[in-house]
C-alpha cells in the first residue's frame, strides 16, 4: 500500500476503493458471485478492460483480492476477495440502502447463482 496521505480512515479507504471501478469490481465480487476478467466485462457500467487490468491489479497490490489461475494454457486467473475485502461487504450494502432510497430510478439487481 502506497504511502497515507492523511491520518482520516475514511481518506484512506477512498484510496483504495475510492474510484467508481473499484467498488463496482468489488460490489460484483460480494454481490454477483463474479471472479473471472471476463465476468467483470460483462458488468452493466462497461469497464475499459485496460482500467479493468489496472484495478484488479492495484486491489491485488492492496491486499483485497487475490487471484490464483484456473486455466495454464494460456493462463487465466479467478479473482477472489481476502478477508480484508470480505470486510468491505457491510459498506456495500449500506451504498445500495442508501441508493435505493435516495437515487429515483435505481433498483435493485438480481443476485447471482451461486
Amino acid at each position: 500500500m502506497a504511502l497515507k496521505r492523511s491520518t482520516c480512515p475514511i481518506a484512506n479507504v477512498l484510496d483504495l476503493v475510492g474510484d467508481k471501478w473499484s467498488l463496482l469490481i468489488v460490489r460484483d465480487m460480494l454481490l454477483f458471485n463474479k471472479h473471472r476478467y471476463r465476468d467483470f466485462l460483462t458488468a452493466d457500467e462497461g469497464i475499459p478492460t485496460n482500467i479493468l487490468a489496472d484495478r484488479l491489479k492495484r486491489l491485488e497490490e492492496n491486499g483485497l483480492i487475490e487471484k490464483s489461475p484456473y486455466q495454464h494454457h494460456p493462463v487465466r486467473y479467478e479473482y477472489h476477495l481476502t478477508d480484508k475485502g470480505q470486510d468491505l461487504e457491510r459498506l456495500v450494502q449500506e451504498m445500495v440502502r442508501w441508493g435505493l432510497k435516495h437515487i429515483p430510478g435505481t433498483g435493485p439487481r438480481p443476485k447471482a447463482q451461486k
